[in-house]
């Protein structure tokens, strides 16, 4: 057992970003097409979080052209860019999948206010852009370590 929570432990991402179910997310996904790559935004509500570790998984719920549209993204995904916190939702449950009846209006998740909610929301977001820059400045030192290897 130990040895699974030490793999896992490898494997998950450092500084992840916090956000809550209920909260409107917008998240920066890798997308690789062929040698290209490019980041598309997926934004929406966050349903549920599944799992622990280097397992879990959250679902985001969007609207798309009048139809519900969910995707389950990896938490520790290496793919994810960052994920920016747009809204704080106020909701009372851990699994929002009553949502998925509702139309209109009524598919709306009440948002926090207030000054402490804005501030925790701006630290959250420094947070996941300071992640976001530690991790690119990491894949760009090890390219640059690639680089060096190869040339010698």
């Amino acid at each position: 057992m130990d040895l699974i929570k030490t793999i896992e432990e490898t494997q998950r991402r450092p500084g992840a970003q916090d956000f809550n179910v209920g909260d409107t997310v917008k998240v920066f996904f890798k997308i690789i097409e062929g040698k290209t790559e490019r980041i598309q935004v997926y934004e929406g509500i966050v349903l549920c979080k599944k799992n622990e570790g280097a397992r879990q998984t959250f679902t985001v719920r969007k609207i798309s052209y009048g139809v519900g549209v969910e995707r389950v993204f990896p938490y520790n995904s290496p793919r994810i860019v960052k994920v920016d916190v747009v809204r704080p939702g106020k909701v009372r449950r851990a699994k929002l999948y009553y949502l998925r009846d509702k139309i209109g209006k009524s598919a709306k998740v009440k948002t926090r206010v207030g000054a402490k909610v804005k501030a925790e929301m701006e630290a959250r977001n420094a947070r996941a852009a300071a992640a976001a820059k530690a991790k690119a400045e990491a894949a760009e030192a090890a390219a640059k370590a690639a680089a060096e290897n190869t040339a010698q």
